[in-house]
């Protein structure tokens, strides 16, 4: 065996090739500069997802010659694009507001340096290689009036995170300003527990935070009782007190990159109960912007319904008339005025646009207050997939376009060219319709027979039709344990799905369930699905989050082939991570856009399971968008599935059936 080279040798070659690689991204980057140009003058949209699936399916293809997984050279390239689109849009956006450019924006924020707020505003201005003149501010209303009395020319204010869900005080104080959304951020938000140096866990008594993280970090903290904690007015207040104190047993909770400006030393990292944790912000200035037709756009507006029956839904089927996809919706109760709501809306659309003014004057008819606050480019870049045929080939030159009929030109069994009614799939009281959804709940195996009749009964008494039990690889004796499981849900007459994560639960699970549920990472698994294709049983498939709805269809194409004609879809949301972080995490986010392709291309019942992509607290806001958007069922899932239910989630349940019923 020859002898290897000096490590040190091997490290400086590495060096080397990453300031290469570091050269070559920024020289890449200026060419898509050159790019927003020519669209510029051209005026073609931002994005060529053609193109982009053209590229990853070459650069895939040539990986594979170089030895390199595919996934690896797709999250690279994920993120590449993700960068190329953002510096794009800002170019572009900053071109048709010249008004607006200047070599210095003055940005007020939440906290001091180093708060996260601090973090989002720095971001958004290195995006657009301006200078930053920082105004920390003390509390949200201070923003905002910084931004109204010209001191500050952007306000950066916190409007959801993906673990603590949306931040109602800044709803709030939208209500009452003049100001207008003119951009958003998302920033990554890693939990660190700071202390100065030489402190350690078993020191700590007292930990400084913000309301926000110690809500995001319940559980760590949960874990930690004897810790006491105190709420400051931001993450760098919480890290200053730490700073200037004397003793080494306080701590705070931030970023390890606010914590550097402190000289204060990451101890525990990943405090967030979720383990991807991102907060989005959105940018107020006095003046609204013209976004460019061709950037994508988003409008946010609120609106009032009144009180009639089915109010909002009348509004929310405006939306849909027009095409218009929604992706947040959010109620706040109106001050002075008991049990009655302001809704706020998110609508991927050009406030410009024929469809978006055509449904605002229908809107005006029929709510007794609507505004727009604002409208702007939209941040959210979903990643370009390759669906499997093209992974496995890795060339799209080589795949024809693939419409819904079969290479004899028969329609395929999925699409509503095959089979012109809906198709009706009922299992005991659970039953797949949009006129009545069928309500599923999702437990966590291993659990104790015992705990699970516990729950069954529970269960059956908030409105659930069947349980959907998932993880059978970690249940002891397992077939013992099913035999007891299916004996309580046939009390309680609730349907038994279970999930199929591997092959081998197929035997087991065809045995006992009364539904099947092929888990998404196995959406491209042929052999199952043909094996699912020859069972008598109902088969949910779940979309898988790397995959387009298309290949969702093509995956229940195969199972309807072989027999099986009682085929659900599952849509879960898509992954949108795009490899910025390099640590192959997933962010997963509610597709309702995908909701509605597969309502419109197929006769097969859609679910939903949102709970991937929305916190349980948060899942009540989504209902009338799932509901409007004719979903045949919902997948809900317990947060604990080893005691008894606790009253407050009994609660939560409890409201999210009655607004899917009622």
């Amino acid at each position: 065996m020859s002898k290897p080279q000096p490590l040190n040798h091997t490290r400086e070659q590495i060096t080397a090739l990453d300031n290469d690689l570091l050269a070559l991204l920024a020289k890449r980057r200026e060419l898509s500069l050159d790019v927003a140009r020519s669209k510029e003058v051209d005026v073609r949209p931002i994005r060529d997802t053609k193109r982009e699936k053209e590229l990853l399916a070459r650069l895939v293809k040539q990986g594979r010659e170089k030895g390199l997984d595919a996934h690896y050279v797709i999250s690279l390239y994920q993120s590449i694009i993700e960068d190329s689109v953002l510096n794009q849009q800002a170019f572009l956006h900053g071109r048709a507001n010249p008004d607006t450019q200047k070599p210095q924006y003055t940005a007020a924020y939440l906290g001091a340096k180093g708060s996260y707020s601090y973090l989002a505003a720095t971001r958004y201005c290195a995006r657009r290689q301006v200078d930053m003149q920082e105004f920390g501010c003390q509390s949200f209303d201070a923003i905002i009036q910084a931004v109204e009395s010209g001191q500050a020319d952007y306000g950066f204010l916190p409007i959801e995170n993906t673990s603590s869900g949306s931040i109602n005080e800044v709803y709030d104080v939208l209500q009452h300003t003049s100001l207008a959304i003119v951009g958003e951020t998302t920033i990554e938000v890693e939990h660190c527990l700071l202390v100065q140096s030489g402190s350690n866990i078993n020191h700590i008594k007292t930990v400084y935070a913000h309301p926000q993280p110690i809500s995001q970090c319940s559980r760590y903290l949960g874990l930690h009782g004897q810790l006491k904690l105190e709420y400051c007015a931001s993450s760098a207040e919480a890290m200053e007190k730490v700073k200037q104190s004397k003793t080494a047993d306080v701590a705070a909770i931030g970023s390890a990159e606010g914590g550097s400006l402190y000289q204060l030393e990451a101890i525990e990292k990943g405090l967030a109960n979720q383990k991807i944790n991102q907060s989005r912000f959105i940018v107020v200035a006095q003046k609204s912007v013209d976004v460019p037709e061709q950037l994508p756009a988003k409008s946010t507006l609120i609106m009032a319904t009144g009180q009639k029956p089915g109010a909002l839904v009348d509004a929310l089927s405006v939306l849909k008339a027009h095409n218009l996809n929604m992706s947040k919706l959010e109620s706040r109760p109106i001050a002075g005025t008991p049990w009655e709501e302001m809704f706020y809306l998110d609508i991927e659309a050009n406030l410009s646009s024929s469809s978006m003014t055509a449904a605002l004057k229908e809107l005006e008819k029929i709510t007794r207050f609507i505004k727009v606050l604002g409208c702007y480019p939209s941040e959210s870049v979903k990643p370009t997939h390759l669906d499997h045929q093209q992974l496995m080939l890795g060339s799209t030159s080589e795949q024809p376009e693939r419409l819904a009929t079969t290479e004899n030109s028969q329609p395929l069994r999925y699409s509503k060219a095959y089979k012109t009614t809906h198709t009706l799939i009922k299992c005991g009281q659970l039953e797949f319709n949009a006129e009545q959804p069928g309500a599923i709940i999702q437990i966590q195996l291993p659990i104790e027979p015992n705990v699970f009749e516990q729950q069954v009964k529970t269960l059956k008494e908030s409105g659930f039709q069947a349980v959907l039990l998932r993880g059978l690889h970690l249940q002891q004796d397992v077939e013992n344990a099913l035999v007891q499981f299916k004996k309580s849900l046939d009390h309680f007459n609730l349907a038994c799905i279970i999930v199929i994560e591997y092959g081998s639960d197929l035997t087991l699970a065809a045995h006992y369930g009364d539904i099947l549920f092929l888990d998404g990472a196995q959406m491209f698994n042929q052999s199952l699905l043909t094996q699912l294709g020859t069972l008598l049983l109902p088969v949910i498939v779940e979309r898988n989050h790397m995959a387009n709805t298309e290949a969702l269809l093509t995956a229940s194409n195969t199972v309807l082939s072989q027999g099986n004609q009682q085929v659900i879809l599952c849509e879960s949301g898509i992954n949108m991570n795009t490899g910025i972080n390099m640590n192959n995490s997933e962010h997963i986010s509610l597709d309702l856009a995908g909701l509605v392709s597969l309502k419109n291309a197929t006769h097969l019942p859609v679910i939903t399971n949102p709970c991937y992509a929305v916190e349980m607290t948060q899942i009540n806001t989504y209902i009338p968008a799932i509901k409007n958007l004719r979903a045949d069922g919902l997948v809900l899932h317990l947060s604990q599935s080893t005691q008894a239910i606790n009253p407050d989630e009994v609660s939560q349940l409890n409201d999210i059936l009655r607004s899917l019923y009622h």
